[in-house]
């Protein structure tokens, strides 16, 4: 018998007589042809993986030529599945020499991502060793589909969001903008004036301004909102970045003093908080998208805000750490300013009340000019700072070891009869720290190891981390069931200050305290505690500030922390009254020599220029460039090998300290820093980049975080 070869299909026979149904055949519509002007996209996938951080190619089909334009959100096939992106260009011809998927659809009109931004959020990835789409998702907003649907008042019908629309000087879709002011704020800095006549004239200035304390058209939102109105009468856009939402309400109203109204109110500023929630934030993002806002203020986020013809980025505040993004690449609003400001010709204004150690670094370079007061007016504009040592309170005898001394309880006394008087105090809270009563050994969680403390003066101590009771604890040194208070918060010192003044108000603001941080107190006698950043504003000045716990403010290991804690320091005394009207301040406790000399002189930017050169000395950034990456050790030490920069230092790897409030580690973790010259930060960046996107593609285990000049290299 012959083998089978060929095996077919076993048939179904009809029967005799029935028709054979025919199958239907369907009409599968042929794919549309490719749009007929450049037909192809370039994307920024929204994806994790650094190996992928270029753009990719896709076809547009005639059927989204009009709505695929650049800058819109898009969907895309990558990997076999749909994925976000962002369409970045289109182009006549492909780099790829495959065939090309076409673009799936197109989910929003609106271009998000102006050319500007695009360009910028390339500069910030490539500084921080970062990938194009985690700057895109720092820098562009959720999509909210309602906002966009609204009507947009006062349209004139040019195109949303073209970067070429012209400028407006005198008016903005059709509503007049005031004259700016006089400048009266910045009269008393050497510099003041001419940096806002360049400004006016189209130039690009870059300034690190030391602010001084003042009321009315002399503080310090007065000065800023100056400064962005001259910068709009001259028919370009300003940004303001500041560090919190109560710093934006002082800004904006500033801002409506001056002329410049909100866009709500049919002016020309738009506020762009994440706290206000997200409709509120993307309706002001469009307005800046669609050229209705020409002067942007918010937090953070906004350091992106597409700002037509940008003229002018004011950054308030460039020591507080609400300005470092915790989300990677890591970017510091000052760095994302300066880079900006560079990118588009923008003139730049970095202030304060502090200076920190970057920003002098930036005027010892060259890079920018100083604008300060003389030292006559810096006298006549501040209080008078005294600070109580132990050296000073050696004739108090035993009360100089009282946390409120003789003289600051008598300031506090004094001061009643003329205004609020301002306490500030380093910690939150009642009592968060407290160690054994006999032998003072810290008290810990027999759980965790977490520190005790006590948040009322009738209740238990308790865990500041995993929150357990510790009510029959003893010492595991002596025994001991007592305890006594280590650091003392901002609620338990109103609780003390409301029985020494009786009969006096007593105010609490922080963000953990009952009423939240507050805004502004009324200029009525009152006790003000408030914690480092919570201070509110009193219209016409605190009569006195007391500074408590100096040791403990400025105490800690981290890399700045003198310069922080003046910083703090000088916040809380800007809001006093000048001498001339019998402002005082306060400095209680034995804090570190250089800052505390610092505030007596009102000197920032002399500490400041000390620390630089003691970084200089010990190679510390800003003196240096540092990569810092942490992770498990077998893949932070593959990552290391793969860098190639010329001049390379390697410090490490170091242990990390194991917290257990999470739970035991799986790995310890380890620490290795990178450290070259100044001149060779951005080839370190381009190379650290590089080896972890190897590390990406090849799927090596384990965990590495990168971090470009870190704040917290100590």
């Amino acid at each position: 018998m012959a083998p089978v070869t060929d095996v077919l299909p076993p048939e179904q026979p009809a029967l005799a007589g029935l028709e054979v149904p025919q199958a239907r055949r369907r009409r599968v519509a042929a794919p549309p042809g490719p749009a007929a002007r450049l037909p192809v996209a370039r994307v920024c996938v929204d994806l994790a993986p650094p190996h992928l951080d270029r753009p990719f190619e896709y076809v547009v089909p005639e059927t989204l030529d009009a709505a695929a334009q650049p800058g819109v959100r898009v969907k895309v096939r990558f990997a076999g599945q749909d994925v976000d992106g962002w369409l970045l260009e289109r182009v006549d011809h492909a780099t790829h020499e495959g065939r090309l998927l076409p673009v799936r659809r197109v989910v929003s009109r609106e271009p998000v991502v102006a050319p500007s931004v695009a360009r910028l959020a390339r500069a910030v990835a490539d500084r921080w060793a970062g990938t194009l789409a985690d700057v895109l998702r720092l820098a562009v907003p959720p999509r909210h589909a309602r906002v966009e649907g609204e009507p947009r008042p006062g349209d004139d019908g040019t195109a949303p969001g073209r970067d070429d629309a012209p400028p407006a000087a005198a008016a903005v879709d059709g509503q007049p903008v005031a004259a700016p002011p006089t400048a009266p704020a910045w009269d008393a800095y050497r510099g003041g004036p001419a940096f806002l006549r360049h400004v006016a004239s189209g130039g690009a200035p870059r300034a690190v301004w030391t602010a001084l304390p003042g009321s009315g058209e002399h503080r310090w939102a007065a000065a800023v909102a100056q400064a962005v109105a001259t910068c709009v009468h001259g028919g370009r856009g300003a940004l303001v970045v500041v560090p919190d939402g109560r710093d934006v309400d002082r800004v904006c109203a500033a801002l409506a003093d001056a002329g410049l109204a909100d866009v709500a109110d049919g002016g020309v500023v738009a506020r762009l908080v994440a706290d206000d929630g997200p409709a509120a934030r993307y309706r002001a993002f469009l307005a800046a998208l669609r050229g209705r806002a020409r002067v942007v203020v918010g937090t953070r986020a906004s350091a992106f805000a597409p700002v037509a013809d940008l003229g002018l980025a004011v950054c308030w505040d460039d020591g507080d750490l609400q300005h470092a993004e915790p989300r990677a690449p890591y970017p510091h609003v000052r760095e994302v300013l300066a880079l900006r400001s560079e990118l588009e010709g923008a003139a730049l204004l970095v202030g304060g009340h502090a200076r920190t150690v970057e920003a002098q670094q930036l005027v010892v370079s060259g890079w920018a000019r100083e604008v300060v007061a003389d030292r006559a007016v810096v006298r006549a504009r501040t209080a008078r700072v005294t600070a109580l040592t132990s050296v000073e309170l050696a004739r108090e005898g035993p009360a100089a070891a009282a946390r409120l001394p003789g003289p600051a309880w008598r300031v506090l006394r004094d001061a009643l009869l003329a205004g609020p008087v301002l306490v500030q105090v380093p910690r939150a809270g009642y009592v968060p720290v407290v160690a054994c009563v006999r032998c003072r050994t810290p008290a810990r969680c027999s759980t965790c190891h977490g520190p005790l403390g006590l948040t009322s003066g009738d209740g238990p101590p308790s865990c500041g981390w995993c929150g357990r009771l510790a009510a029959d604890r003893r010492c595991d040194e002596c025994g001991a069931s007592g305890l006594r208070s280590v650091r003392v918060g901002s609620e338990r010192t109103a609780e003390e200050l409301g029985r020494a003044f009786p009969g006096v108000t007593v105010r609490v603001s922080g963000a953990r305290a009952a009423g939240g941080v507050l805004a502004e107190v009324p200029d009525r006698p009152a006790l003000v505690v408030a914690t480092p950043g919570a201070e509110p504003h009193a219209p016409s000045g605190y009569a006195a500030a007391v500074l408590l716990d100096a040791a403990v403010a400025s105490a800690g290991e981290r890399l700045g922390a003198e310069v922080d804690a003046l910083r703090r320091w000088l916040g809380a005394a800007a809001l006093v009254r000048p001498t001339g009207e019998g402002g005082q301040v306060l400095l209680v406790g034995d804090g570190a020599a250089r800052p505390t000399q610092a505030l007596v002189r009102w000197d920032p930017a002399g500490l400041a220029e000390r620390e630089l050169d003691e970084r200089r000395g010990l190679r510390l950034p800003p003196a240096v460039r540092v990569a810092a990456l942490t992770g498990t050790r077998d893949a932070v030490a593959a990552v290391v090998t793969r860098v190639d920069v010329p001049v390379l230092e390697v410090l490490g790897p170091v242990p990390l300290p194991v917290d257990d409030r999470d739970g035991p580690a799986l790995e310890p973790e380890v620490r290795t820093l990178l450290r070259v010259p100044p001149s060779d930060g951005a080839a370190l960046a381009r190379a650290v980049a590089a080896s972890v996107a190897i590390r990406s593609a090849r799927r090596e285990g384990g965990t590495v975080r990168v971090q470009v000049d870190p704040a917290d290299l100590l």
